[in-house]
């Protein structure tokens, strides 16, 4: 099979420009309650329906006075009454009169501003006198502070967190219109894969790459709707890849994607729809290949034909699969976060791809970052991954790497709010 973009295979950048050059946002979308929609993706704007709070408010306990300027040492006020949150003070306050209010609670009419209860003195329950300079604070949250009426909350294609959620709750919006997401088929080919809990025959090993990938979309927000295992056999992968098609929005498979004797993913991707390129200039996730794949109602997937080895396939699902998720989500993609780190220790390394090393973030005792890399980068090795927190963006044609080189970095932290 020709290989479109030589020998070598494209740069990562290139491949996940080609990539989502070639995705379209899925149609559709439906309301949820504001839990249900965590880590969706809106559909359209949302807008606040009235002002927030919609009144002004004690920032602390204190009491509200009528006074527009700082009032002067030994002043003093007639106690009127109490506001409280929910229940708020009814009548219009005059000069020499005060409220007792609390933190949150609505200002009454003609109120200017709150006086700390540090700063006063009590007489019983008829009258205060200030002790202590006020300053030039009003101590007053205004009525407008989260929001204005008609004032947008949340743009269309914004991807929904806690505080937006959140946000929109204090604003009584029950429900959005969120995007389709987009329904993943996940198929794991070879001979060798036994179930993991079964016995193992010699030269098999237990399958892994279903559970960490499968794991790996649900941590970034996205569910697997159908997983197959099957083995390295052109008429059985053929007959699934058809089924998988037909209720699913992208197809993903892990293995048999070079071009070993067993390697049928490619061959079946060009005869089942179409190869748009293969390989990777990469370390790991060189045996990558992305196209389309026509289903039998007419519509053509995205096809991403990931590694075997499972590091290879975690991280181009990281690098390619998952922005284009976003993207058929109708979200624009977000990367990884990037930083410049210092190596902790020299790295040695054999020349010829970039190479995403996986490495741990040390914290120094002066509160300075160090990129530390520990143990085999092998592709095979799962525990590459384990406590990793970035990955480690190593120059094709570096050897040594001496500590305290400057490398690029992608963090491995997703934000929380």
């Amino acid at each position: 099979m020709s290989e479109p973009f030589g020998r070598e295979g494209l740069h990562l950048e290139q491949a996940r420009h080609a990539v989502l050059a070639d995705i379209q946002p899925l149609h559709g979308q439906e309301w949820l309650p504001l839990l249900q929609a965590l880590g969706r993706v809106t559909a359209e704007p949302l807008f606040a329906p009235e002002a927030v709070p919609g009144f002004r408010a004690a920032i602390l306990d204190g009491y509200a006075v009528a006074d527009a300027d700082e009032p002067p040492l030994s002043s003093h006020w007639q106690l009127v009454g109490l506001s409280a949150p929910g229940a708020p003070y009814r009548g219009v306050l005059a000069q020499g009169q005060a409220v007792r209010i609390l933190t949150g609670a609505p200002l009454p009419a003609g109120a200017q501003r709150v006086l700390a209860q540090e700063l006063i003195q009590r007489h019983g329950d008829q009258s205060i006198a200030l002790a202590l300079p006020t300053g030039s604070k009003l101590w007053v949250r205004g009525a407008e502070e989260e929001t204005a009426a008609a004032q947008e909350l949340v743009a269309a294609a914004q991807r929904l967190g806690p505080a937006v959620l959140g946000r929109l709750a204090s604003c009584g919006i029950s429900q959005v219109p969120v995007r389709a997401v987009p329904r993943i088929a996940l198929l794991i080919t070879g001979d060798e894969l036994v179930p993991a809990g079964q016995p193992r025959p010699n030269g098999a090993i237990w399958e892994s790459n279903g559970t960490l990938l499968e794991a790996l979309l649900l941590r970034l927000g996205y569910t697997v709707s159908q997983r197959r295992v099957v083995a390295d056999d052109p008429v059985a992968l053929r007959s699934t890849l058809e089924e998988l098609s037909v209720s699913a929005d992208v197809v993903v498979s892990t293995g048999g994607v070079s071009a070993g004797d067993s390697d049928w993913i490619r061959p079946l991707m060009a005869e089942l729809g179409q190869v748009e390129f293969w390989k990777l200039f990469l370390k790991p996730g060189r045996p990558f290949a992305y196209g389309r794949l026509d289903a039998p109602d007419g519509r053509s997937l995205p096809f991403f034909g990931l590694p075997g080895n499972p590091v290879a396939a975690a991280v181009t699902a990281l690098q390619l699969l998952w922005p284009a998720l976003q993207r058929l989500e109708g979200a624009e993609p977000k990367l990884l976060p990037r930083l410049q780190l210092p190596l902790a220790r020299e790295l040695s390394r054999a020349p010829g791809r970039p190479e995403l090393v996986r490495a741990r973030l040390l914290v120094n005792s002066d509160g300075g970052l160090a990129a530390l890399v520990d143990g085999s980068q092998a592709s095979s090795r799962i525990a590459s991954l384990q406590d990793a927190d970035l990955l480690l963006e190593l120059p094709p044609q570096a050897d040594q790497l001496p500590a305290g080189r400057l490398l690029w970095a992608q963090l491995l932290r997703l934000p929380l709010f």
